[in-house]
C-alpha cells in the first residue's frame, strides 16, 4: 500500500533498509547465537545519522516524528528484531525526556543522543512491578541537593550498554502511584551498577540487564517535570512509545513472509514447486493479509499521534496488540511452510519467531493492552 510517505521519508527508510540488507544481515546470526549487543552496528547508526531520526531539529535531530520512528524500526526489524531494537529501545529511553524535562535537560540529554554519542534506557519494570506499577520498590529520597536512589530494575532493554536512563522511583511510597517520580541517571554515577545479562529466548541481539541502585546519589535537577509525576510521565510514554513495538513485530512478520514465500518458489515436492499447492497459497495470502493491516494500524496511530492529537492510548494499545498478535501467528506459520527446515538454525525464520514472542510481551502485556483498549471504548458510552 502506498502511505504516502514524503521524499525525505523515503529517504530515511531506504537508508534502514540498505543497512539492514548490507550490514545486519549478515552478522545477524552471530549476534543472535553469542547473545551479543551489536556495537558495530550502533557505529552504523551513528555515522549515518540515524539516531537523528528520533530527535526534534531544535536538539540536534533531523524528525522526532513517531511516524519516521516506526519507519525505521521496521526496515531494520524485517532482518533482526534483537539488532533493531538498539535503535528502537533508544527511543523509548528518550520519550520522558522529550515528554515532561526542562528545556535545560532537552539540550542537555537529547543532544547526545542526536549525534550517536549515547544510548538511552528506560528503566520502570522490577521483580514485583512490572503491569502494576504502582507497586515500585525502588525509592528516592531528598537529601539536601540531592536524590538517593535504592533499588533494582530488572529486564532493562540496552541496559549496561546505554549512558541516558530514565528511571522511575517511589518519592512518597504513602501516594501510591502519585508518589512515583522520574529521574534521569548517568552510567558510572557512584552507586548505580548492573546486574546479570540474561540469557534470552530471542532478541539476543539486545541486551537486557539488571540495574541496581545502592545509595546512588543524583543531582535534583536530574528531576524530570515535578515530584509525584513519574506514573503519568511513564504512561505517556507508553501511548508514544507502542507504535514503535509494533513497527517492530511487523518487521519481524514481513521478513518472516518474505522467506516463507521465497522458500516456497525453491522447494519441489511431488514434482512441482510447493507454492503451486492451496494450501502453501493460502498460508501466504494470509499472512500478506495480516502484515498490511497491521502496518495500516501503525501507521495511521503514529500520523495520529504526529498531528498532534491529545488522546491516543486506545490506537496506541490497539495497533501493539494486533500487530504482536500477528508477528506470533506469521512466524509460526512461516516455520510451517520451511517443514523441518524451518525448525534448524540455517534458515532465520526459527529466529524471528523467537524474537515474535516478546512483542507480546513487554510495554504491556497484550491483555494488559485490551484492558487499556476496553476502558477507552467503555468511556465512549
Amino acid at each position: 500500500m502506498n502511505y504516502f510517505l514524503s521524499e525525505d521519508q523515503l529517504e530515511i527508510r531506504e537508508i534502514a533498509r540498505k543497512i539492514a540488507e548490507e550490514k545486519i544481515k549478515p552478522v545477524r546470526a552471530k549476534y543472535d547465537e553469542e547473545n551479543a549487543f551489536p556495537w558495530e552496528i550502533v557505529e552504523i547508526f551513528k555515522q549515518t545519522d540515524l539516531f537523528a531520526v528520533l530527535i526534534p531539529e531544535e536538539y540536534d535531530g533531523i524528525s522526532g516524528k513517531v511516524e519516521d520512528l516506526v519507519i525505521v524500526t521496521e526496515e531494520l526489524c524485517r532482518v533482526c528484531g534483537g539488532i533493531g531494537l538498539s535503535f528502537g529501545a533508544t527511543g523509548l529511553g528518550l520519550y520522558p525526556i522529550l515528554i515532561s524535562a526542562s528545556e535545560e535537560q532537552k539540550q542537555k540529554y537529547l543532544t547526545q543522543i542526536a549525534n550517536g554519542e549515547k544510548l538511552a534506557a528506560f528503566a520502570l519494570t522490577e521483580a514485583n512491578a512490572g503491569s502494576d506499577a504502582g507497586a515500585l520498590e525502588t525509592t528516592a529520597d531528598k537529601d539536601g541537593d540531592h536524590y538517593v536512589l535504592n533499588g533494582t530494575k530488572q529486564w532493562i532493554t540496552n541496559g549496561g550498554e546505554a549512558d541516558i536512563y530514565t528511571v522511575f522511583a517511589m518519592t512518597n511510597k504513602a501516594k501510591g502511584a502519585r508518589g512515583c517520580s522520574c529521574f534521569i541517571v548517568e552510567k558510572g554515577t557512584p552507586g548505580f551498577s548492573f546486574g546479570k545479562k540474561e540469557d534470552k529466548l530471542g532478541i539476543r541481539g539486545s541486551a537486557t540487564r539488571e540495574l541496581i541502585f545502592d545509595n546512588c546519589r543524583i543531582p535534583k535537577e536530574n528531576l524530570i517535570g515535578k515530584e509525584g509525576k513519574g506514573f503519568m510521565i511513564a504512561m505517556k510514554t507508553f501511548d508514544k512509545s507502542r507504535p514503535m513495538v509494533a513497527a517492530q513485530a511487523v518487521g519481524i512478520a514481513q521478513g518472516a513472509y518474505e522467506e516463507a514465500a521465497k522458500y516456497s518458489k525453491e522447494r519441489t515436492q511431488f514434482g512441482k514447486s510447493i507454492s503451486s499447492f492451496q494450501a502453501i497459497q493460502h498460508m501466504l495470502a494470509d499472512m500478506a493479509i495480516q502484515i498490511e493491516a497491521a502496518r495500516a494500524l501503525v501507521m495511521s496511530t503514529a500520523k495520529m499521534i504526529d498531528s498532534g492529537e491529545k488522546k491516543y492510548a486506545k490506537e496506541s494499545a490497539m495497533c501493539k496488540v494486533f500487530a504482536s498478535d500477528v508477528a506470533m501467528k506469521v512466524t509460526v506459520d512461516a516455520v510451517q511452510v520451511l517443514g523441518g527446515y524451518g525448525y534448524m538454525k540455517e534458515y532465520p525464520v526459527e529466529k524471528m519467531m523467537r524474537d515474535a514472542k516478546i512483542t507480546q510481551i513487554y510495554e504491556g502485556t497484550n491483555q494488559v493492552q485490551r484492558n487499556i483498549i476496553a476502558s477507552n471504548l467503555l468511556k465512549e458510552f
